[in-house]
């Protein structure tokens, strides 16, 4: 009986490396989107404070579909987070496509007030503020989650022509 029993626990084991190395090749390497804020514009007030309506285009450099459950992001100036918000909606990216997906997000009024304090106590303000937005992008299936994170400037005082 022990040795049946041994050799049962020997073929489940058995089973279960070959399930788990099965499921790991299923889910691939996958390159992350590649994202890009396309603009930025305020939107009417609605009680809440100030909103913001973010373009951001999203390219899927895999030959596998991208189906994204949701989206978690932030718009950091100066090194503080100013801008963030949540979206589950978002198309599903085809292998090697593009697709523009519009986000709406809050401002947070007290980095907004710790960023002016920090620019009215320096010598003169800068003419470029950096800025960096952070997502953390959620797929469906076995895909991992994916972090990416663009940086930039804009001009403080932009000058007309």
């Amino acid at each position: 009986m022990s040795a049946a029993w041994g050799g049962l626990r020997l073929w489940s084991l058995w089973l279960v490396f070959i399930l788990v190395g099965g499921c790991a090749s299923l889910g691939g390497e996958i390159d992350p989107p590649t994202v890009s804020v396309n603009s930025i514009r305020s939107l009417p007030g609605e009680g809440m404070g100030p909103r913001f309506e973010i373009v951001l285009g999203i390219a899927n450099p895999n030959k596998k579909t991208l189906d994204i459950v949701g989206v978690a992001y932030s718009i950091e100036i100066l090194g503080r987070e100013l801008v963030t918000g949540v979206s589950n909606e978002v198309p599903v990216l085809e292998p090697y496509s593009e697709a523009t997906v519009t986000l709406n997000a809050g401002l947070n009024f007290v980095q907004m007030i710790r960023l002016f304090t920090d620019l009215g106590m320096g010598e003169a303000p800068p003419e470029q503020l950096e800025y960096k937005f952070k997502a953390k992008i959620d797929f469906k299936g076995l895909v991992p989650t994916q972090r990416v994170e663009e940086s930039g400037s804009f001009a403080l005082n932009p000058t007309r022509t």
